[in-house]
């Protein structure tokens, strides 16, 4: 019933939006040219803005709205409000405290190996022939044509374990206990320094590094040539051609990049949840919503979970737009 009454609404949503669309330039075409170069904008616009109404920003109040409430435990009773409750016990909840603490190294870790990687790569592609340039890069961008859950899927070969005294077929176990001659280790439940999560944030790299790499290969190969032989002329070494002179020409580029893997890395769910299921101290905002709509039936703590990830991300797409409208302004 909730797919259907979904399926329903945007239905419903798209029909009245071309309802409201038709009407209006219907009404549009029959006015005065003057008023109807005046008008004309909003006709197209206001479909769209009846679609970012139903589609996000009412979900969004919504989602605010029930943050403030708790689900009553007797069937049937309506939910009841409850202030800053909600808020207040994720906040004093040492497990919550923990999924940020892990939110904000992924924050941390992710994004930059991303870029870093993605730029060397890109760099060092582009030195390559047409032809080991292209065969190079598609391997490198491949990951990026799977989901989450494959990548899991394909990580778990790498991480996972045989119990002792059976063949160790899952990579890295092999590697340890040929090389060292002990046990199998369980790696994605050693907490210990956060391992495990620094190992599932190797998947999310492998994912992203691909993205990181089309786009600053595609900038710096839009650098101007005259800027980088007017810094050989002078004497620069390759080193400093590419601090100096390449990277602050492409430094849009990497803002955006930056910023769009820190996006995706907030609301990181699936690769999480397919390794560990959220368990060993590895779960994050995401996972954390899902367990406490799913696991504990609490909608008002979830809600109160996807309004703190909102809260985290809404900075970073305001810097995003912001980073856009100077770059514009400088053109």
């Amino acid at each position: 019933m909730p797919i259907l009454s979904a399926l329903i609404s945007v239905v419903l949503g798209l029909g009245v939006s071309f309802l409201i669309f038709w009407a209006l330039n219907w009404v549009v075409e029959r006015t005065h040219d003057k008023w109807k170069a005046r008008l004309l904008p909003y006709v197209f616009l206001l479909p769209v803005i009846v679609l970012v109404a139903v589609f996000l920003l009412y979900p969004a109040v919504r989602t605010v709205i029930e943050s403030f409430m708790q689900q009553s435990q007797r069937r049937g009773e309506a939910a009841r409000f409850v202030g800053l409750d909600n808020y207040l016990s994720l906040f004093t909840d040492p497990n919550f405290l923990g999924v940020l603490l892990n939110n904000l190294l992924w924050v941390l870790v992710v994004p930059v190996a991303a870029v870093v990687i993605g730029l060397l790569v890109a760099i060092l592609t582009d030195r390559l022939g047409r032809k080991r340039e292209t065969t190079f890069k598609s391997m490198i961008f491949l990951p990026m044509a799977i989901s989450g859950v494959a990548a899991a899927v394909t990580w778990r070969f790498i991480y996972f374990y045989a119990p002792e005294g059976q063949p160790q077929i899952y990579l890295l176990n092999a590697i340890w206990t040929t090389v060292t001659g002990q046990s199998p280790v369980t790696w994605l439940t050693i907490d210990t320094g956060r391992m495990n999560s620094f190992l599932i944030m190797i998947i999310a790299i492998w994912l992203q590094v691909g993205f990181a790499m089309v786009l600053l290969s595609a900038a710096i190969k839009g650098v101007p040539e005259e800027t980088i032989e007017a810094g050989r002329l002078d004497g620069a070494s390759e080193r400093r051609l590419f601090f100096s002179v390449i990277v602050p020409q492409i430094r849009g580029t990497i803002i955006a990049v930056f910023v769009t893997v820190v996006i995706f890395v907030m609301k990181i769910f699936d690769i999480i949840y397919a390794m560990t299921g959220g368990q060993y101290n590895t779960s994050v905002l995401a996972v954390e919503f899902y367990t406490q709509l799913f696991s504990f039936q609490n909608p008002g703590k979830a809600a109160a979970v996807v309004v703190v990830l909102m809260i985290a991300v809404v900075p970073l797409i305001v810097y995003q737009v912001r980073s856009y409208k100077s770059q514009e302004e400088l053109r």
